[in-house]
């Protein structure tokens, strides 16, 4: 498979994505100091499902789900929201936000590893590099904070598991894309993942909504809007537009975004590994999005 850089309109994504979603890490640590976790990620899910719909019905997308293509719908909901919003809430309410971002931006392992067995994609030279720099990034991070994630071993293991599904749901889709719209496709996994996630967390959990502080409440309606609807939607964007091992390694970005915001919005103090980290990363982008110079 081709390994063309993304697009500018993919680059744009990537972007606002990398903001997006590595904002939300430590919004998320102050969300669940007043709201369970169950209830905040089932509710946000299905919010966002319904803002999706609307958007997918007004620009007059199709919203039927092609014949056969439930099985392959349910396990994408599956992998993408319960199994990654699900351990990924419990582990970073273990560890601290840019750590557990850190982990679960491992995904780039599993995903090369599974795309090069399922999807026969060829791990090249420059993905491979790429690969390595972008892991020697995080290696750094995780070495930062090593003594904290002895300590909470369940909550590594959650992140690394919660890496895992991503990968999956990555996967699936690449595997065999159902012919859908992406909004549409987008919604429908919100809505099919966040019934059992809400329908748990009301059984499980309960919450006084007015009794939620404003940035609590605010990181809530973050996720809505900008956590799931935006981010989700762009996520599947992206990877309908390049390789599998492309869009997880461009990911790469997010998780550093999460380790310095958590410094800004959670007072972490930031280490040399954070800076060196953040140019393996970038330089990781780089060899996998950046054209390769035309042979003579």
């Amino acid at each position: 498979m081709s390994s063309a850089p993304i697009p500018r309109a993919g680059l744009l994504l990537l972007g606002l994505l990398s903001l997006g979603w590595g904002f939300n890490w430590p919004i998320m640590k102050v969300v669940i100091t007043e709201i369970p976790r169950w209830i905040f990620r089932g509710d946000s899910i299905l919010l966002a499902s319904i803002g999706l719909f609307c958007i997918a019905w007004f620009s007059g997308q199709s919203l039927k789900v092609p014949r056969g293509r439930w099985p392959q719908l349910l396990g994408l909901a599956s992998c993408n929201i319960v199994g990654w919003n699900m351990f990924a809430i419990y582990g970073v309410s273990l560890l601290p936000s840019g750590r557990a971002a850190i982990l679960g931006y491992t995904m780039p392992i599993w995903s090369a590893l599974l795309s090069v067995w399922l999807l026969d994609e060829r791990l090249t030279r420059r993905r491979l590099i790429g690969l390595v720099l972008g892991m020697s990034g995080m290696a750094l991070l995780i070495g930062a904070e090593f003594e904290k994630l002895g300590s909470a071993p369940i909550g590594v293991i959650l992140m690394l598991i919660a890496a895992v599904f991503w990968a999956g749901g990555l996967v699936l889709y690449k595997r065999d894309p159902p012919p859908m719209p992406i909004t549409s496709l987008t919604a429908w996994q919100a809505l099919l993942g966040g019934i059992p996630i809400a329908l748990s967390g009301h059984a499980l959990e309960s919450v006084e909504w007015g009794r939620i502080g404003f940035w609590p409440m605010f990181g809530f309606w973050y996720n809505v809007f900008i956590g799931l609807l935006f981010c989700y939607w762009a996520w599947n964007k992206l990877v309908q537009m390049v390789p599998a091992a492309v869009s997880s390694l461009g990911s790469l970005i997010v998780p550093v975004v999460g380790v310095f915001s958590g410094m800004v919005f959670l007072n972490e103090t930031p280490h040399w590994q954070d800076f060196a980290a953040l140019v393996l990363v970038l330089t990781a982008i780089g060899t996998v999005l950046l054209p390769a110079r035309p042979s003579a």
